[in-house]
C-alpha cells in the first residue's frame, strides 16, 4: 500500500486527471485540504472511505493519519487544490514521510493559473506580445526571497500570475506599477476558477483594486496581469502556410 499526493485540479470536478481519479476511487483514506478543494470530488470516494479535512490538522496529524493507514494496509490519498508543485506544501509532508520510510507518489494535477486561463479564453504566451509566465506572491507570514518581489519581477513586463494575495490588492498593484509595469496594463482577478461560483473582474492595474474591493473578493482568487489579457495579438509561425517545418513544406515549395 502506497500513500499518493493527488492534484485535484482547480475547482470543476471534472478536472482531476484519469490517474487522479483512479487513486481517488480507491483509496480508503482521504485527507483532502477542505479550504481549497472542491467537496464535490469527495462523491469519487467509495462509500466507507475515511475522510479527514485537513484544514483543521497540522501537519504531525496529518502524517500520523498517512502513517496509520499505511500500517493497516490501506490506501492512502492526500488530495491537495490544483497541483500541488505550486504553494501546495508538498515538500515538507514528503520530507517527513522519508523519515518514516513510507513509500508514496505523485499524481500532479491541473493548477488553478491553468484553469483560469481557459475560463477567460486567454493564452499566456502570446507571440510578440509575452513568451513567459511568472508565477509569485505578495509576501505574508510566509516571506519571499528579496530578488523575488513582485517589483523586481514587474521590470519585465511579461505574463504574471499572482496566488494567494488577493487580500493586498491595493500593495500588489503598487508594486507591479512601481516595478515598471504601466497603469494602463490588463488586468483580471478570477474568483474560484472553473467553479460554480467563478466570479471575473476585469479591468487595468490603475482601476482593479477599487473594482475587486467593491466585488468583495478576498480570497481564494488569482491576479493575472499583462498585455496577453489585451486586444493585440500576432498569430504564430507555427501554422503560417509560408512556414516549413519538418512536417510540411511551404506554399512556395508546392
Amino acid at each position: 500500500m502506497k500513500i499518493c499526493f493527488v492534484g485535484a485540479g482547480p475547482g470543476d470536478p471534472e478536472l482531476i486527471t484519469l490517474k487522479g481519479y483512479n487513486r481517488l476511487s480507491n483509496a480508503d483514506i482521504v485527507i483532502y485540504a477542505g479550504s481549497l478543494v472542491n467537496p464535490k470530488l469527495l462523491d469519487y470516494c467509495k462509500p466507507n472511505c475515511e475522510i479527514h479535512n485537513s484544514a483543521y490538522m497540522d501537519l504531525d496529524e496529518i502524517i500520523a493519519v498517512m502513517h496509520r493507514g499505511v500500517k493497516e494496509q490501506k490506501n492512502v490519498v492526500r488530495l491537495q487544490t490544483g497541483d500541488f508543485s505550486i504553494y501546495g506544501s508538498v515538500r515538507e509532508q514528503i520530507e517527513e514521510l522519508h523519515k518514516l520510510n513510507l513509500e508514496y507518489e505523485l499524481v500532479p494535477g491541473v493548477s488553478s493559473f491553468l484553469g483560469a486561463a481557459s475560463a477567460l479564453e486567454v493564452e499566456y504566451t502570446v507571440p510578440e506580445i509575452s513568451q513567459s509566465v511568472i508565477i509569485t506572491r505578495m509576501e505574508g507570514r510566509t516571506p519571499v526571497p528579496a530578488k523575488e518581489s513582485i517589483r523586481s519581477f514587474a521590470s519585465h513586463n511579461t505574463s504574471m500570475a499572482i496566488f494567494l494575495s488577493v487580500q493586498a490588492i491595493s500593495d500588489v498593484v503598487s508594486e507591479l506599477t512601481e516595478g515598471g509595469y504601466p497603469l494602463d496594463t490588463p488586468c483580471c482577478v478570477i474568483y474560484k476558477a472553473t467553479w460554480p461560483d467563478q466570479q471575473v473582474v476585469r479591468g487595468m492595474l490603475s482601476d482593479i483594486a477599487q473594482k475587486v474591493e467593491e466585488a468583495g473578493i478576498k480570497k481564494t482568487a488569482l491576479i493575472l496581469v499583462g498585455k496577453f489579457l489585451g486586444d493585440t495579438y500576432y498569430n504564430s509561425k507555427l501554422y503560417d502556410k509560408e512556414f516549413a517545418h519538418e512536417y510540411r513544406d511551404s506554399s512556395t515549395d508546392k
